[in-house]
């Protein structure tokens, strides 16, 4: 079967669509990025040089690329979280397919519009739970669907945040406040809800959950520490959310990735160093306007009597997901980051099992790569290769479980069957 050049605009040029971009580039004989949208115009011109975008198809908003005639087959939409809907609803009137990053919306009503628009229309909306699309991943469940672990009764999950990663993102940076984005638990685990379901072929019949910020807030702020972090803070030297922890340490490596090339797109140390006298970044962690959990947990029942303990928590000193699957034959464990799995068949010795994963150069254990990958087979019709896909019927049943789970913490861990919850929407 021939295939088309698939052809992109994307709404939003920060890390997420920065990350999509590169997989494109990397294929770029089957997927060229044609348009590309932003609201910082230094943020938006960088973007469009490195890839290649023509200055007439830069637009200085998503609203208004959105305003011209259709300019591509497939919108990547990488906004911040409760603009999705705002983008979705008319790239999908303009025919776009979409590449939606998670979640889809924060609210579970737009959600299901996201997907009856996309449903009527005949266009695919891909959901990015690229957990879906690792090595990882992929032979966990191989594993799980052999049958050798019996009946899978139940898994424990730990999405561990990692101390400086929560500081950055979800104390200091854009995810900080559930009203200007997302519950950390949709924002942050609606992956692990949905590679949960996945990966059990399962639905989610009740959730109970209990989350807290107990620690990011002023009275746990060291004595004498002021509103901005610098060498004037007494605890600034032994602060492990200070900025020379979380920032200044890295670059005087040269390590100038991911976080700090959000904090300071051209990074360098004496740049850096600049930026941060102004930086949000650089806010004291203890004197934010922050609000969502740093540690959560949050049990699920699912069918077959299959139950599920999941564990967010920021402070870890190791990032990563762990799984331990339990059946009534055997189980497993497994760590993402190491890409190692260890399956034991009750009596007998232990198996240890690589899932293969080459080096993830994109993100997300490859996931990243596998996604776009996959989405250029969808929309040529090359649906063997894509069984993984998250479609956006597919993810609504993980939005809804976070949602719940969110509903149960805010009211001290009361139980919230899933069928009365959508019944309330």
């Amino acid at each position: 079967m021939s295939e088309k050049k698939i052809t992109v605009a994307v709404a939003g040029c920060g890390s997420r669509g920065s990350a999509y971009a590169d997989c494109c580039k990397l294929m770029s004989d089957k997927i060229e990025i044609v348009a590309a949208a932003d609201i910082i115009p230094e943020k938006l011109n960088r973007y469009c040089d490195k890839y290649g975008v023509p200055e007439n198809m830069r637009f200085a908003s998503a609203e208004e690329m959105l305003k011209q005639d259709k300019l591509a087959d497939v919108m990547f939409i990488c906004t911040m979280d409760r603009q999705h809907y705002g983008h979705a609803i008319p790239a999908l009137n303009k025919g776009y397919h979409l590449l939606l990053e998670k979640p889809a919306s924060p609210d579970p009503k737009e959600c299901r519009e996201i997907a009856d628009t996309a449903n009527r229309l005949g266009l695919e909306v891909v959901v990015c739970h690229v957990l879906r699309y690792t090595p990882f991943y992929r032979k966990v469940k191989e594993i799980m669907d052999s049958g050798v672990l019996g009946q899978v009764l139940s898994i424990q999950a730990n999405e561990q945040t990692m101390f400086w990663h929560q500081a950055h993102s979800f104390v200091r940076g854009n995810w900080r406040r559930e009203e200007d984005t997302s519950p950390i638990l949709l924002q942050k685990c609606c992956h692990d809800m949905d590679i949960l379901l996945w990966l059990t072929g399962k639905h989610c019949k009740s959730v109970s959950s209990f989350g807290f910020l107990s620690h990011f807030k002023a009275e746990n702020a060291p004595e004498g520490a002021p509103e901005r972090c610098s060498e004037a803070c007494p605890a600034y030297e032994e602060c492990p959310y200070s900025i020379k922890c979380c920032y200044l340490n890295r670059a005087d490596k040269g390590e100038f990735g991911w976080p700090l090339d959000v904090v300071e797109p051209e990074p360098n140390a004496a740049k850096l160093r600049e930026t941060l006298k102004t930086s949000p970044y650089a806010q004291c962690v203890y004197h934010c306007d922050n609000d969502v959990s740093d540690h959560q947990v949050v049990n699920l029942l699912l069918d077959d009597e299959l139950t599920i303990s999941f564990n967010v928590c920021a402070f870890t000193s190791e990032g990563g997901r762990r799984i331990h699957v339990m059946g009534t034959k055997g189980d497993l464990t497994a760590y993402m980051e190491d890409n190692k799995i260890r399956l034991t068949v009750f009596g007998h010795e232990s198996e240890l099992i690589d899932s293969n994963a080459e080096t993830d150069t994109f993100g997300h254990g490859g996931g990243d790569f596998v996604l776009v990958r996959e989405l250029i087979d969808l929309l040529n019709g090359n649906t063997e290769s894509t069984f993984a896909l998250s479609s956006i019927n597919d993810s609504i049943e993980s939005h809804i479980v976070c949602l719940a789970a969110e509903q149960s913490s805010k009211n001290e861990g009361q139980l919230v069957k899933i069928a009365d919850y959508v019944a309330s929407l």
